[in-house]
Parts: structure tokens; C-alpha cells; sequence
């Protein structure tokens, strides 16, 4: 959509370029330079307060990220590295990085559109497939961000990244044996550190969602030893040794989650797990 100004502007420079196509007088000359001047100042103007504007803009971008942060959720955290970028004359480096920026914000929608444009100007791409399937999943489009990370690992099966995501999305979806397959192979490479953490805590949610909480607690503590911060695991934790029966480890768990991370959601949901027990209620069982 152009406003009137943008319309204004495009208005006098057309009027000065066609009278620039004529015989000018000499004063004629000397009015149209000064207009030239005086609109070229103006979109200048313009131009700064927009990139200020922009930048006010990108910091609500960072408050909407930091109340987003705030949502508890199990899926992984976006890890994705900004692309490098590349000169090409389709452009489609442009789309993959505005897709990357609007991932880092949370715009999903918007990261969905600009990486299916970059996949129709270079089709196949393993990086576009990547980040289009993480947008996919972090909006809970499990079946299309499935298809893309599949044709991920059929060219980079060593993508650990990629197949611990397919192994979250086969346990949101019930498929276990799937999820359990693919977690296992990401634990198995060792190859990333990231990728070795999302993988034991998703085997910790698969076993516990089975109803096997011995196998959860050992996932679930492997996770822990990992990373101490991820505080969604203490959580998990304490339900996993409930319903084995151990009430006690099981508030052990939620108050050493309340304290791992105080500007975590999940703390303050184990803070509000003991609140709950101790009032005689019991945890969620999912």
C-alpha cells in the first residue's frame, strides 16, 4: 500500500523529470535544481525517521520475545545459525535470511512465507527445508514439518539437529516407536552437545507418556546431568518419580526446579506443582 506522501513525492519527481526533458531558461534551470534539492532532503528525512521507526519496531520484536518466553513449552528452543549470506541472481538468499530473522522473532507465518519463496526459487535446498520445518513445528504444523525435515535427513542423515526435531515431533503426534528410533540414533552420533540434551529429555517424555517411569527417571537425570538449567526437566522429573510412587523425590524435583532458574516459566510451574501437591491435588498426567 503507497500512503500520500510516497504519492506526493512520486508526483513532483515525475512533474521535474518531464519538464527536465524540455528547453529550460537558465532561471528555469536554477528553480529545478533547488526542487531537486529540496525533494531529495525530504525522502531523506523520511527514510530516517522510518529506519528509527524500524528500529522501535524490532524492539517490540524483543518484549514480544520476552513475553513468549514466558509461555512454558516443550518444544526445543530455535538454534538455527543465521545464514551465511551468499550472492545469487534468484534472490533466494534474501527470502532464506528474512525467514531466519522472523524465526528469531517468533513470526512464524511470516517465516513460513518467506522460506516456501525460497524454495521455489532453488528448490531442494537442505538449509530451506531446515528452517521451513522448524517454523512448521514451533507453529504446530507437525505433518508438513515432518516432510521437510525427513528430506533433511535423506540428504544429511548426520543432521542431529533435524532428527532429535522428528523425534519431538513423533511424540507430540503418539508415533513412540518412531520418536524412540530417532532419539536413539541422535544419542547414539554424540555429535552434538544441543541435540544429545533434547534428545535424552525427549526420551524421558516418551517413556513416561508409556507409563514406564523407571526408564523415564533414567533419561530424565541423564538430561539433567547434561544440562542442569533446563529446567523443563526437573519438572518432567518430579511427575516421572510421582507416579512411580515417589512422592517425596518427586517435590525434591520440583523445588530443585524452582530454583535452577528463577526467570524461567518452568520454575514458577514447580513452584506451582509443590503448591499443588501439598493442597492434596495430584500432577497432570500429560
Amino acid at each position: 500500500m503507497v500512503d500520500d506522501s510516497t504519492r506526493d513525492f512520486a508526483a513532483r519527481y515525475a512533474e521535474i523529470d518531464a519538464r527536465l526533458d524540455r528547453e529550460l531558461t537558465a532561471d528555469e534551470r536554477v528553480a529545478a535544481k533547488g526542487e531537486i534539492i529540496v525533494l531529495f532532503r525530504e525522502i531523506e528525512h523520511r527514510i530516517t525517521e522510518f529506519t528509527t521507526l524500524k528500529d522501535h519496531v524490532k524492539r517490540l520484536a524483543d518484549k514480544w520475545k520476552a513475553l513468549d518466553a514466558a509461555a512454558p513449552t516443550l518444544a526445543p528452543r530455535f538454534s538455527g545459525e543465521r545464514p551465511a549470506t551468499r550472492a545469487d541472481h534468484l534472490g533466494a538468499s534474501t527470502f532464506v535470511e528474512n525467514g531466519w530473522s522472523r524465526l528469531s522473532t517468533g513470526d512464524y507465518d511470516g517465516a513460513e512465507a518467506a522460506l516456501g519463496r525460497a524454495l521455489e526459487l532453488v528448490p531442494n535446498d537442505p538449509q530451506s527445508e531446515a528452517l521451513l520445518g522448524w517454523a512448521q513445528m514451533l507453529n504446530e504444523k507437525y505433518d508438513l514439518a515432518l516432510m521437510n525435515f525427513q528430506k533433511v535427513l535423506a540428504r544429511e542423515p548426520q543432521n542431529a539437529i533435524a532428527r532429535i526435531n522428528v523425534g519431538y515431533i513423533c511424540l507430540k503426534k503418539g508415533i513412540f516407536g518412531e520418536a524412540i528410533e530417532h532419539l536413539s540414533r541422535a544419542i547414539r552420533s554424540g555429535s552434538d552437545k544441543r541435540a544429545m540434551l533434547y534428545a535424552n529429555f525427549y526420551m524421558g517424555l516418551v517413556y513416561l507418556e508409556r507409563e514406564m517411569y523407571g526408564d523415564a527417571e533414567a533419561f530424565l537425570l541423564k538430561t539433567l546431568s547434561l544440562g542442569p538449567k533446563l529446567v523443563e526437566a526437573h519438572y518432567e522429573l518430579g511427575r516421572a518419580y510421582w507416579f512411580h510412587g515417589r512422592r517425596d523425590d518427586a517435590r525434591e524435583a520440583w523445588r530443585r526446579g524452582a530454583l535452577a532458574n528463577k526467570f524461567s516459566p518452568w520454575a514458577a510451574r514447580c513452584t506451582e506443582m509443590l503448591e499443588s501437591v501439598e493442597a492434596g491435588k495430584a500432577p497432570p498426567r500429560s
